[in-house]
């Protein structure tokens, strides 16, 4: 495995998020230039990302399309939602967590017809309780589930289910938009039309931009849906086709730069396989570290994704997670605080241009606070 350097400048905090994260130098240094939206050199940029996305996943050229679209993560969720199904459809969202909930709250503002199915947070969406639910709807024409769920760090199981939304002849849409990069996706297995993700998760790159790996066929089948103009995916798409790389509106160029570079530095760690070990020892570490210290992770450790861990709050009045943050963040650390609706947990990432030496370093950081908390702890590290 090969990193390209770690180190970041003394000003920048060490990020334990899922996006956006602590990047390489390298990557911040690829910004450091100017293109025009229609220079050549751009336009071969935006077609050989394309490639490469598709490659990642070795999804087949003849058979699928990657659509690079401006914005958030949510923008290029909305993106899908609102534009690759009919007016006479009806969508089945699958939530246990905040990034379920807002795919819902997408459909509700497009006026999509839709079929919410709610789990609990600390519950896993899996092949069996999905075909149970298919069984008894009716109408459902596209099915929506968020792979790795942020809110709590949950996995669901989004290739089983995939063969049941298949046979109910439904399209799958997968938001993959916090395990793309790291976590192998078999799109042609699980029969997933429309998968996204974006540029700041796993891949290491910097917010600016996300990308929708589509079945081409059902993309294609999408023309004419769009319900906003700058959000019509099949529209983005067909311009790009036509034009040879052209983005319909400004594109964020800086943003594609270093996503270039982020794509080669992952090529270099090994690829999608090679990144996830990473994370995979990073979140090992993490936990073990935590658990030393009296904390109990939210999910079980069978549902858990090695991307972000949700931690129960301890049982101590002592322990203020303002104060906690704050703390951390005055020694360079920055975590989230909890997304759980109602556990009171805070969040650590695994993923990012950071290994077991920086999770380390957290952990002795957090061990720190704590002393200063005067909270009693189990051990010490």
């Amino acid at each position: 495995m090969m990193m390209t350097n770690m180190a970041v400048s003394g000003r920048d905090k060490l990020l334990f998020t899922p996006g956006p994260l602590t990047t390489s130098m390298t990557v911040k240094e690829a910004m450091l230039r100017d293109l025009g939206s229609l220079d050549g050199e751009f336009l071969a940029l935006v077609q050989s990302l394309r490639s490469r996305l598709l490659a990642l996943g070795s999804y087949p050229r003849e058979s699928y399309e990657c659509v690079l679209m401006q914005g958030s993560g949510t923008y290029v969720v909305e993106s899908v939602l609102s534009s690759v199904i009919p007016r006479d459809g009806k969508l089945m969202v699958m939530v246990n967590g905040a990034y379920g909930r807002r795919m819902a709250q997408i459909a509700r503002i497009h006026g999509i017809a839709l079929d919410l199915f709610e789990l609990a947070e600390n519950r896993k969406f899996t092949a069996e309780i999905v075909a149970e639910r298919l069984a008894a709807s009716s109408g459902i024409t596209h099915v929506a589930v968020v792979h790795c769920e942020t809110t709590s760090g949950m996995l669901n199981q989004v290739e089983e289910i995939g063969r049941v939304v298949s046979a109910a002849n439904a399209i799958y849409i997968v938001d993959a938009m916090s395990s793309f990069g790291a976590i192998p996706i078999d799109m042609t297995g699980a029969h997933i039309s429309f998968l996204i993700s974006s540029a700041n998760k796993c891949i290491e790159g910097v917010p600016g931009f996300g990308f929708v790996l589509a079945n081409r066929h059902t993309l294609e089948s999408a023309k004419g849906n769009a319900r906003t103009l700058s959000l019509d995916l099949y529209d983005q798409w067909a311009i790009m086709e036509s034009s040879g790389g052209h983005f319909r509106f400004t594109p964020p160029i800086q943003t594609l730069l270093a996503f270039e570079q982020a794509l080669n530095e992952l090529d270099e760690e090994g690829g999608v396989r090679a990144r996830g070990e990473r994370y995979r020892q990073n979140h090992r570490a993490l936990c073990m570290g935590m658990k030393a210290m009296g904390f109990e992770a939210y999910l079980a450790e069978e549902d858990q994704s090695f991307i972000i861990t949700s931690f129960r709050y301890p049982v101590d009045p002592r322990f203020d997670f303002s104060n906690f943050y704050a703390e951390l963040w005055s020694l360079g650390f920055v975590i989230y605080p909890g997304k759980l609706s109602k556990d009171l947990c805070f969040r650590i990432g695994s993923i990012g241009r950071i290994t077991t030496t920086e999770i380390d370093q957290l952990l002795r950081a957090i061990h720190s606070v704590l002393r200063q908390m005067e909270m009693l702890l189990p051990a010490a590290l």
